[in-house]
């Protein structure tokens, strides 16, 4: 007969050790120990946000708060689990009941009790990127849009379309006429397809990411007695970067917390920079009115940065008029060096000043690793990706590929290289698998089709419209095939050679590729600067061969490159700010400060409010707190340009506004 035995669990202290008031600075403090009641904590770049937050939690359960009833809402799961690990180093209870994760996984975990109210199953399938693109195209072949429609959005773009639409509660048509409007004129298609694309969910059981927000906000709306039982079991709400909410996440928190009002949320309105993807700066700029009589906390202690740039960061956000005034004071001494502002001639030479002064940095003793290059768009760092190259300095890449790795510079160089070299399967086959309605199969046979004409035989062709008109394409291919012939035709001179690089480049643009761009990318704009510095970049070579082989060898040193380089290996990190937010490094350079680069030109010819302007500055005051020791800000005074010359360029109006004596300008001279 079986023996019953029970494990006992090991009796723990009730309460911790913590001495809240030896272990937090005076600011810090005063948030961790606040009443109950709402409350917003204003915590600064580098003043021990995260250490707020989990000594909160703990004081909560020093104060007899069940595990159960604290829900810590978080934007990665990586910062969760970071503050669930050192709360249970903190306190003897056990915390394993507190609700803590990022937005999307606390929606996941109460849709997985519920989904049935909504009309799916507890199982439902969480799909991925390409699931979702899997199934927008389906939904598309499927509905009634217009086969020979020509260039409608790929299932990519109306992916992030729709999901832009919901995350800032736009509606999809007013969305589509001021962001997207090259497809303006189908917008009833669109919307028509994503009420297929939604009933297509729910019939296959699957939900994408924006669901497991939107459904549980319904989910908890429609629900009265589901949404009191939840609202009771939360008794407080702690919310970690509130800046970057929108207006699903602000109204979900405003939801749970509604019953108690024990709402705390901390973040920095400095550093709300994601309206691009959703992020509602009004969320934390109103969060006093949204909750009448709310506790405001500021925590202006900077842990990371010397004085001298946290005066510099002080000064570059005081523009801004839509803001929670702060002053970060530094904890560490003066290092008695000024963050350095470095006119330079050119893009060329900015590029040789940075590589040249990683070199001394890393002989004084700054490691690679410790050095960040960051800049405001991935097109700022063409230049100097080659440069770094050039001189053997390894470096990854946060803020996505490599310049020449991406797909749409590669498409460019695929129509040059076709030019000089008629015989490479790989760019032809590229180019057409471009046009609407050519799949693998359709590109073989106009392969073959190819081969066997003039232009494929090697023989001297300075009409290639002509004879490509003649090969068999699909119906809805036809005014592209068309189109692709004349651009071809733009590429050659009168003895059926290619011209210079440089002016292919605008021809190839101008005549199919843009509108492939429009239709393929969501980001179309950001992608088509990448292209004009291509093309800025071909300027300097006369011979088409000559080109091609740089950007083989370079594109050819990234991949060795990325192969050889273990994990752990020194490098410098090249990074987009939007990416580089929450990291730090001992020194910094900050590139491309001028006006129409950083700020933005679109932002400045559109930023009719001034909020976009703002919301530039707020970008540029990140990129200058993510230094602890060493700041460096350079831009070119002139930018080459083969239809203008060289451009004049100004320095930024972020640096205008910044007094003199807060920096030290250095004068870069060449030796060569």
């Amino acid at each position: 007969m079986a023996r019953d035995y029970t494990l006992q669990r090991v009796p723990r202290q009730t309460e911790s050790q913590i001495d809240y008031a030896a272990e937090l600075n005076p600011q810090q403090f005063a948030a961790v120990t606040a009443p109950p009641g709402p409350a917003l904590v204003i915590a600064g770049a580098g003043s021990g946000k995260t250490r707020t937050l989990t000594y909160r939690v703990a004081y909560l359960l020093d104060n007899g708060i069940k595990a159960g009833n604290i829900l810590l809402l978080t934007f990665t799961n990586k910062a969760a689990r970071e503050m669930l690990d050192r709360v249970e180093q903190l306190v003897p209870q056990d915390t394993r009941d507190i609700w803590g994760g990022t937005f999307h996984s606390i929606g996941n975990r109460i849709l997985r009790r519920h989904a049935e109210l909504l009309g799916w199953d507890r199982n439902f399938t969480i799909m991925d990127r390409e699931d979702q693109k899997d199934l927008m195209s389906s939904v598309v072949s499927e509905s009634d849009v217009d086969p020979k429609a020509y260039r409608f959005p790929k299932a990519d773009v109306l992916l992030d379309m729709i999901s832009l639409s919901q995350n800032t509660n736009e509606d999809l048509d007013e969305l589509v006429a001021w962001r997207y409007p090259y497809f303006d004129h189908l917008r009833e298609p669109i919307k028509r397809v994503r009420a297929a694309y939604d009933k297509k969910k729910l019939e296959t059981n699957s939900m994408d990411f924006d669901d497991l927000l939107i459904r549980t906000l319904e989910l908890l709306r429609d629900n009265e007695g589901l949404r009191e039982s939840y609202q009771k079991q939360f008794e407080f709400v702690l919310v970690d970067e509130y800046q970057d909410t929108n207006h699903i996440q602000a109204e979900l928190i405003d939801l749970l917390a509604a019953r108690s009002k024990n709402v705390m949320v901390v973040g920095d309105d400095a550093q709300s920079i994601y309206s691009w993807r959703g992020a509602d700066f009004r969320n934390i700029l109103e969060f006093p009115e949204r909750y009448p009589g709310a506790a405001v906390y500021k925590i202006e202690t900077n842990y990371r940065s010397v004085p001298e740039i946290l005066t510099l960061a002080n000064s570059a956000i005081m523009a801004n008029r839509e803001q929670f005034r702060k002053d970060l004071e530094p904890h560490r001494p003066e290092r008695e060096m000024l963050p350095a502002l470095i006119p330079v001639h050119d893009p060329n030479t900015q590029a040789a000043f940075v590589a040249q002064r990683i070199l001394e940095l890393r002989d004084e003793g700054i490691e690679l690793e410790e050095i960040a290059i960051l800049y405001r768009a991935h097109f700022h760092s063409m230049e100097i990706q080659m440069e770094l190259t050039n001189r053997g300095i390894p470096f990854m890449i946060t803020s996505g590929l490599r310049f020449f790795e991406q797909a749409h510079i590669k498409d460019v160089a695929a129509f040059i290289k076709l030019v000089s070299n008629r015989r490479d399967e790989v760019a032809y086959k590229r180019i057409v698998r471009m046009l609407p309605g050519i799949g693998a199969k359709g590109a073989d046979k106009l392969w073959r089709e190819w081969l066997g004409s003039p232009i494929g035989k090697g023989e001297v062709v300075t009409n290639f419209s002509e004879i490509i008109s003649q090969f068999t394409v699909p119906a809805k291919a036809k005014k592209a095939w068309e189109q692709l012939g004349y651009t071809f035709d733009e590429l050659i001179d009168d003895e059926g050679n290619g011209f210079r690089p440089a002016q292919m480049i605008p021809s190839i643009v101008g005549g199919v590729y843009d509108d492939y761009l429009r239709s393929k990318f969501s980001n179309y704009e950001s992608r088509k600067q990448d292209i004009s510095q291509l093309e800025r970049y071909s300027e300097k070579f006369e011979n088409l061969d000559e080109f091609l082989s740089q950007l083989s060898l370079l594109a050819g040193q990234d991949a060795v490159g990325a192969t050889r380089q273990e994990p752990d290996k020194e490098s410098v990190t090249l990074s987009s700010i939007h990416q580089a937010k929450g990291l730090e490094w001992r020194a910094v350079f900050v590139v491309w400060l001028t006006d129409g680069m950083f700020p933005n030109s679109r932002v400045i010819e559109e930023d009719d409010d001034g909020k976009g302007l703002e919301e530039e500055r707020r970008l540029f005051y990140v990129a200058v707190t993510r230094a602890k020791d060493e700041l460096y800000l350079t831009y070119p005074l002139v930018w080459p340009n083969a239809h203008n010359g060289e451009v004049l360029q100004r320095a930024s109006r972020f640096l205008e506004e910044i007094p003199g004596d807060l920096m030290e300008e250095w004068r870069v001279g060449t030796g060569w």
